[in-house]
């Protein structure tokens, strides 16, 4: 499977919910993962690098590919069970590579109004992709939400936007947690900073809804 974790707006945490992702399919799935780290950044890339110097961590391999990556990522799926996908926040070539190949794109968007008007341009570009990649399932999933009880109403709103464009949007959030910056700076996922925490349910959920619809839709196509 290739997943791509990506969007238009920078900030919205996407390579901790990549990086994250990779350590649930890797430790408690027991799959063989690959990060692609299209970023110019470099994010995956140094928590691959951070997490190296633990040799008591599952491990999870990375490789960084710029451009067009449609093949690369074609033959990497042959050998990982997951490719997952780390692209910057901009439209950029990398970006529409990866979507033509994509199993499932999975775009992170913060309740935050220069957040939500990024989605018309992206439900824009996913249809054009989807014309050489219809199989392709794209979620939007809200993340670093407010905790406190009156921002709830701006999460509705944030999730009621996104699926006006006709997109799926997924059940599970993340919230701003000081243990996702935390768990990064050291190589580690949440789920093995804090396993039993609020963060890891939280990627668990995100991971385990997305599962359900891949197999929801393979059984459509079947």
């Amino acid at each position: 499977m290739i997943l791509l974790v990506g969007g238009e707006k920078g900030g919205s945490g996407k390579s901790c919910l990549a990086q994250n992702i990779a350590v649930f399919f890797a430790k408690e799935k027991n799959a063989s993962v690959l990060i692609a780290d299209c970023d110019p950044q470099r994010t995956s890339s140094d928590w691959i690098h951070a997490r190296n110097n633990n040799p008591n961590m599952v491990t999870i391999n990375c490789i960084q590919l710029y451009g067009k990556i449609r093949n690369d990522l074609l033959s990497l799926n042959e050998h990982y069970d997951y490719v997952i996908v780390d692209c910057g926040g901009q439209d950029n070539l990398a970006l529409r590579a990866s979507m033509s190949v994509a199993d499932h794109v999975l775009i992170p968007m913060r309740p935050k109004r220069r957040d939500i008007k990024t989605a018309p341009h992206m439900e824009d570009m996913l249809s054009t992709c989807k014309m050489v990649n219809p199989k392709m399932i794209a979620s939007f999933v809200i993340t670093q939400c407010p905790s406190l009880p009156n921002q709830a109403p701006r999460i509705l709103e944030a999730k009621e936007v996104c699926a006006s464009y006709g997109m799926n949007v997924l059940d599970a959030i993340t919230y701003a947690r000081n243990v996702y910056d935390d768990s990064e700076e050291s190589g580690m996922s949440v789920l093995e900073a804090e396993p039993n925490g609020k963060a890891a349910n939280e990627i668990r959920q995100i991971a385990t809804e997305m599962m359900a619809i891949e197999q929801e839709l393979s059984y459509e196509f079947s």
